[in-house]
This record gives structure tokens, sequence and C-alpha cells, in this order.
């Protein structure tokens, strides 16, 4: 009976992994290199440190040129991002910010 219950809760932890690998990241910084070549860039979180992020065909931007838009030293830079084949992919790239009232009312 014990191994029954050790089978399935290795089972379940086993699917369990990859959905949590594959969530979706959010990072936010500056941005400390661009490769052109491999289609990269390098952004340094202050919190979470420096990561490499690919760019694909796939990813969004907003608030950026796409990806000829980066260049080295921009900040407030958010890329939301997920593991994949061992590197982190960007989802969407965006400027954060941008001003604005939000719905606030200064009367």
């Amino acid at each position: 009976m014990k191994r029954i219950a050790i089978i399935a809760v290795l089972a379940a932890v086993s699917l369990a992994a990859p959905a949590a690998a594959s969530a979706a990241t959010q990072y936010e910084g500056t941005v400390v290199s661009v490769n052109r070549d491999n289609r990269t860039f390098r952004l340094h979180d202050s919190e979470r440190g420096t990561i490499r992020i690919k760019v694909t065909s796939r990813t969004r931007f907003e608030r950026v040129a796409g990806f000829a838009g980066l260049r080295k030293g921009m900040t407030r830079i958010e890329a939301t991002v997920r593991r994949a084949n061992g590197r982190w992919v960007a989802l969407e790239v965006e400027r954060s910010g941008g001003g604005g009232r939000h719905g606030g009312d200064d009367d």
C-alpha cells in the first residue's frame, strides 16, 4: 500500500513540474546589452540579477519599437518570460510607465 502511495505522489510531482517550469515570470530593469545576431538581450533586475532573454517572432512589444528598438542602457524595461529549452524566452517586452493620469482626479 505504501508503494502505491509513493508512486502516486511521484507521478503527481513529475506531472506538475513541467507546468511550473513553463509559467510566465516578469523581470523589470535596465538593458545591459543587446546581441542582434542571436536575437537576445540581457536585462538587469535589481531584485533578481541579470538574465539573458531570447526574442522570437512571437514576442509582443509595447512602447518599444520592436527588437530593433532595444538599446543598451534603456531603463524601466519589463519582460514577461518563460523558460523553454533551458533559456528564457520573451513573451512580451514593454517600457513601463508612460505617465498619464491613470484614473486619478486632481480636482
